[in-house]
């Protein structure tokens, strides 16, 4: 086990004098779940996971600038600024000046980025699929089942509003 950790995610008692679901190790196996997908669909890698990070958030939400895009991934300015301007020699993104405040600069996701981004994401899905290929059908179902029930109230919770479909971004 990848993670070994004790966290008390009890919620309080649920108001009928019963105490709610525990999820500390529900929580715990997601977390190695994540991790052990990560690491299974990071070989090779054209992006780091701070870029792709970043070029999907502006394909979900725009142009945006560095240092909002700064804050969101938890890098510094310069940071952010460095990891664009080597994107935007990539033809990955563009800067633009804010319409708004020509001193500031917007940065927005080109074809060609939105194009490697889904490619990304495409091959992302066929080595999860492939990690998932010999698990019995019914498991599978049950994967599926729980997929559904968890995703949409992840999505929720984060803020997420773009669903990813056959390894491509849609809303």
């Amino acid at each position: 086990m990848l993670y070994k950790c004790r966290v008390n995610l009890s919620p309080p008692p649920n108001g009928l004098g019963e105490p709610a679901t525990d999820l500390s190790q529900p929580a715990t196996d997601l977390l190695e779940l994540v991790s052990l997908v990560i690491r299974g669909v990071s070989g090779n890698r054209d992006l780091s996971l701070t870029a792709a990070a970043a070029l999907s958030s502006l394909d979900r939400y725009g142009a945006q600038r560095i240092t909002t895009m700064a804050t969101a991934e938890g890098v510094s300015q310069p940071s952010m600024s460095q990891l664009m301007h080597r994107l935007e020699q990539r033809g990955l993104v563009t800067r633009m000046s804010d319409p708004s405040d020509g001193r500031v600069a917007l940065v927005s996701l080109t074809d060609e980025g939105r194009a490697a981004l889904a490619a990304r994401r495409a091959r992302n899905a066929r080595r999860i699929a492939a990690l998932l290929a010999d698990l019995p059908d019914d498991e599978v179902r049950s994967l599926a089942s729980a997929l559904a029930a968890v995703l949409p109230a992840i999505r929720q919770r984060v803020g997420s509003d773009v669903l990813v479909t056959s390894g491509i971004a849609g809303s």
